[in-house]
């Protein structure tokens, strides 16, 4: 019997190839940080523990995967970007068997807490691996594939959650991790080149120490302030700590021969603004709308979850309909006026998700939603694509980690402000209760905040990213 080595496909769709399969390992990661929010429940009853103490389960997620993420570069050159990802899908996946067959409380938290370390060796790393195997021609259709995970995953986190909790049981939400990690792990063996560093740099233990002490306590602040009742006295301890340890990782990381992550891609103004300033406030921005529309339509509208999840499935086929024209759009237009345009567009939609109600007509509704989501998708995209569009070879490594950090930390904040937002206009009616007015209120300020990305995107050069787009 003969045997045969799998053919590769040709380069060019071969790096396509291979940006779908991080692109699907970044699914299942991101999935994991928001599907169990419907399922806390019934799964503090499983544990005879409260809602509230069960949602350690999402923040011990975060905040192991916001402390990690430091290290994930340094590891990709040491062992591999290859080996690395896959060791990295691993582990999430065995980690995700541990918490569904979990006996406690303690023994699941231990479970996702290892589960986010896990997933901050899979974002900076599944993307250094596309970033490395795509050619300058396949660049904007790889990096495009690689954001449609962190458009849909928010969106369909919750109410999958709540769809595989009643229809069996909670612990499925994460044995379901078992044959897509097994499947995912064969793809990369057979698929990515292992490419490592040529030389191995010593481990930057005081750097990598400073940076997850940071990123812990500016998760965690950002969690304290977007709960209730709101914290401020934690909630600030913690930021204060966050901004000294930064300050300290970033003249630490400038003055040591190997850091634990490199800062020159912060010099490049593409990078900046797409990762850094704009970048983060638009990312910051547009994830409150994921958050407070499921809350609006439930809480505000007294809509149940399918009727709520019938209104998110509109705003979803948007963001994936986009997807179709993306690419084009940006070669016609080029990268500074799809920021600048679509950015307004984007911030008024926003804003204009706060006249929807129950007496508003079907079609508006829809109208207004399908604009929102559309203009997210484009937003997202152009984003990725400016940040990475001047980056060279040998910063790929270090910006993919910057790039993951920022974009780790952009989304707690969207999170936290929305609730925080919704709770400071509660106070200010001194009611007992959320009512719709108060989503309006926070949906306008997340507007507003997200019209504040265009003095970035306006500072670009007119013909930011045209290497890539060809513009």
């Amino acid at each position: 019997m003969n045997f045969a080595f799998p053919r590769f496909p040709p380069l060019s769709n071969r790096s396509i190839l291979i940006a779908l399969i991080v692109a699907s390992a970044f699914f299942m990661e991101n999935l994991d940080a928001t599907i169990i929010v419907t399922a806390l429940p019934q799964m503090a009853q499983t544990f005879g523990t409260t809602s509230t103490r069960m949602s350690l389960g999402v923040t011990a997620y975060v905040l192991a995967t916001a402390a990690c993420i430091p290290a994930s570069g340094w590891l990709a050159d040491r062992v591999g970007s290859r080996n690395l990802f896959c060791g990295a899908i691993g582990l999430f996946t065995v980690s995700s068997m541990a918490c569904g067959i979990a006996p406690s409380f303690y023994v699941f938290i231990a479970g996702r807490i290892i589960q986010g370390a896990a997933a901050a060796m899979m974002s900076p790393v599944g993307r250094l691996v596309v970033l490395r195997t795509a050619e300058k021609r396949d660049l904007m259709r790889a990096l495009s594939t690689l954001v449609w995970p962190a458009l849909f995953a928010p969106v369909l986190g919750p109410p999958l959650g709540g769809l595989i909790t009643s229809v069996a049981s909670w612990r499925w939400i994460f044995y379901v991790n078992v044959p897509l990690g097994l499947a995912g792990m064969a793809l990369v063996l057979v698929f990515i080149p292992n490419q490592k560093a040529g030389e191995r740099a010593a481990f930057d233990a005081k750097g990598f120490g400073l940076l997850a002490l940071a990123l812990a306590c500016l998760t965690y602040g950002l969690d304290v302030i977007g709960s209730r009742p709101i914290d401020l006295r934690l909630g600030a301890g913690l930021f204060a700590a966050a901004a000294l340890a930064g300050v300290l990782a970033a003249k630490h990381l400038k003055t040591v021969p190997n850091p634990i992550v490199r800062l020159q891609a912060l010099r490049i103004p593409t990078f900046f603004a797409g990762s850094i300033f704009g970048g983060n406030i638009s990312r910051a921005a547009i994830s409150t709308t994921p958050f407070l529309l499921p809350l609006m339509f439930q809480i505000g509208f007294g809509l149940t979850p399918v009727a709520s999840g019938m209104f998110l499935l509109v705003y979803m086929l948007a963001n994936l309909l986009m997807k179709a024209f993306t690419n084009r759009i940006l070669k016609r237009f080029g990268m500074r006026t799809v920021l600048i345009v679509n950015g307004a567009i984007a911030s008024a939609a926003i804003a204009a998700c706060s006249i929807i109600s129950p007496t508003l007509p079907l079609a508006i509704t829809a109208a207004i939603l399908f604009l929102a989501g559309a203009s997210r998708s484009m937003q997202f995209t152009a984003i990725t694509f400016v940040s990475f569009a001047d980056i060279a070879a040998e910063e790929r490594a270090s910006a993919s980690v910057l790039a993951s950090l920022t974009q780790q930390i952009s989304m707690g904040m969207g999170v936290a402000m929305g609730a925080l937002m919704l709770n400071f206009s509660q106070m200010l009616r001194g009611a007992p209760a959320l009512a719709p007015y108060d989503f309006r209120v926070a949906l306008v300020l997340a507007g507003l905040l997200s019209s504040l990305a265009l003095f970035s995107y306006a500072s670009l050069p007119a013909n930011a990213g045209a290497e890539i787009t060809g513009t």
